[in-house]
């Protein structure tokens, strides 16, 4: 017990932290930090029995490690006072790590016969040398270590604030392009919607020109009716050759491969041998042959260019005709005969006055049965055209207000990651997280991919990590968490969802996968993005502490 005790009055008992110091300077007696009331001599502090009701007299062994907030209430052993309190004033046995960092040990790793040098690396928690335990001094190498790996934090903490820089100065760029882009659409809209207004009236104005023709080439008479069923049946007959044409290059391919069979059959056989059949055969091929040869082949040119299609240059130009006025229409349009000075008067008139009588009742409005003009046809599509680009245009202009409108987080900043994704091998899966658009679970065996959730939103909660000297930890404080939502249902539970909890890191990786409980993922992931909150929050906690 002596080699235990206190070793000469006035000295720090072994296991006492520099900031419960004053309370062992007495040279005589000791009073429990928790209890002042309760006074034993110098002597039974570190004795190896739990005297204090807070445990403060076994400084530097484990006589009182039964003492914590989860013991039961009970009489401690040995405790003149018999009291039942239940949590030691001391955090643990102080291991002082010259060259490295002090810390405590919890009570119950001293004299365990186990050498804990990530905790106390002095090995002085081992003093005892239970069962021939003996820990040297690794502080030094340990403290040397340390410092690399803080110093190599440091620096990537430093470069994670250069990119995050850089990412909110990038983000503010993708911004304002959004913002020119939206004036850009503004403006052609404008310039569209005036251009369709005019092809409209354009078109219109054809349409009624048109409609007001007395004859007209592709209209209600006989021959514009005939001219849309001859094209209509000269069509069809394409289509059928066409068809024929394809059956006849198959029927070739078949005749080829029997020509070189039979011509094999011809080159090899023996015709010494007295098989009638093979004779035959041959004899019918030769046949063949000899009539085959002295057909003329079907003229392709011919084929070919019935089933190319009409137009200006090739078999009939049907716009020629359909656009063109009849050589009768002539003895019809009667202003035709007039001075050119009184033609344009006359027509302008008579389309009014039809207008008219149509718009009141007192004549029926022709119907166009026949195919509509050139002109017409052409307006026609140059207004649809119109009407498709400003559908287009006017779509963009959403997308492109919803997305300068869409939370992006603090300063913008994971504008600059729209589109981009990592992801991280696990097992026989690889995740994957696409920045603000969806989680999803990848088959390494090529079973498919799972929708782990999809962006709703940005939040935030309070981590409680140990720091990692690599810096892949989320440590303590308030911390970003994307919530991916509305994943692929889970078999007989509910849809998936993801947590995506940010950590201060000097480049976009994804660090760990878990899955929490069943269906809800949680992703721990490093992006400089995340680094001014990570600092505030952490800088926080310490002075809270």
């Amino acid at each position: 017990m002596g080699a235990l005790s206190v070793a000469a009055a006035g000295s720090i008992p072994r296991g006492v932290g520099p900031e419960f110091a004053s309370h062992y300077h007495a040279k005589d007696s000791f009073r429990c930090i928790a209890n002042p009331d309760v006074e034993i001599s110098l002597s039974r502090v570190n004795d190896n029995t739990c005297d204090c009701p807070d445990g403060s007299d076994e400084p530097g062994t484990a006589a009182c490690a039964h003492i914590d907030p989860l013991s039961p209430q009970q009489p401690l052993p040995g405790s003149s006072s018999g009291t039942t309190n239940t949590k030691n004033s001391l955090p643990g046995f102080w291991c002082e790590n010259k060259g490295h960092i002090g810390t405590y040990v919890p009570f119950i790793y001293v004299n365990d016969g186990i050498c804990d040098y990530d905790l106390c690396c002095d090995g002085t928690e081992e003093y005892a040398s239970v069962r021939g335990t003996k820990c040297e001094n690794r502080c030094a190498e340990i403290g040397k270590e340390y410092r690399r790996l803080a110093e190599e934090k440091d620096k990537k903490m430093k470069n994670a604030q250069n990119q995050r820089s850089k990412m909110i100065s990038d983000s503010e760029a993708l911004r304002k392009r959004t913002e020119t882009r939206i004036i850009e659409l503004q403006n052609e809209i404008r310039a569209t919607l005036a251009s369709k207004v005019a092809l409209d009236a354009k078109y219109k104005a054809l349409q009624k020109k048109d409609s007001n023709r007395v004859v007209k080439s592709g209209g209600g008479g006989k021959l514009g009716i005939l001219l849309g069923q001859a094209k209509s049946r000269v069509n069809e007959l394409r289509e059928v050759l066409t068809k024929v044409s394809d059956e006849r290059d198959q029927l070739r391919i078949k005749v080829n491969d029997l020509h070189t069979v039979l011509r094999k059959l011809k080159e090899e056989y023996n015709p010494n041998f007295n098989d009638e059949g093979v004779k035959a055969a041959v004899k019918s091929f030769e046949d063949f042959a000899a009539r085959e040869a002295e057909q003329s082949p079907a003229g392709e040119d011919d084929v070919s260019s019935v089933l190319a299609e009409d137009g200006e240059h090739n078999g009939v130009n049907w716009a020629e005709f359909e656009s063109s006025d009849d050589d009768g229409d002539i003895i019809y349009s009667f202003d035709a005969y007039l001075p050119a000075s009184l033609r344009e008067f006359i027509q302008n008139q008579k389309a009014a006055i039809r207008d008219w009588l149509v718009e009141n009742g007192l004549l029926a409005e022709k119907e166009n049965t026949g195919s509509e003009s050139q002109a017409t046809r052409e307006a026609r599509e140059a207004k649809e055209n119109a009407e498709n680009d400003l559908r287009k245009k006017e779509q963009d202009l959403e997308s492109e207000k919803s997305d300068l409108s869409k939370d992006y987080g603090p300063s913008n900043i994971f504008r600059s990651l729209k589109g981009q994704c990592i992801d991280i091998d696990a097992g026989e899966y690889t995740y994957e997280l696409c920045w603000l658009d969806k989680t999803s679970q990848k088959s390494k065996k090529g079973h498919g991919n799972t929708n782990m959730g999809n962006f709703k939103r940005i939040d935030h909660e309070v981590a409680d990590d140990e720091e990692r000297l690599d810096g892949k930890s989320l440590g303590k404080g308030t911390r970003m968490v994307l919530r991916y939502e509305d994943g692929q249902a889970c078999w007989n539970g509910p849809n998936r969802r993801t947590d995506v909890w940010l950590g201060c890191s000097d480049k976009e990786e994804l660090w760990r996968v878990t899955e929490a409980e069943k269906c809800v993922y949680k992703m721990e992931v490093g992006t400089p993005a995340a680094c001014d909150e990570q600092l505030e929050s952490e800088a926080h906690v310490k002075d809270e502490l």
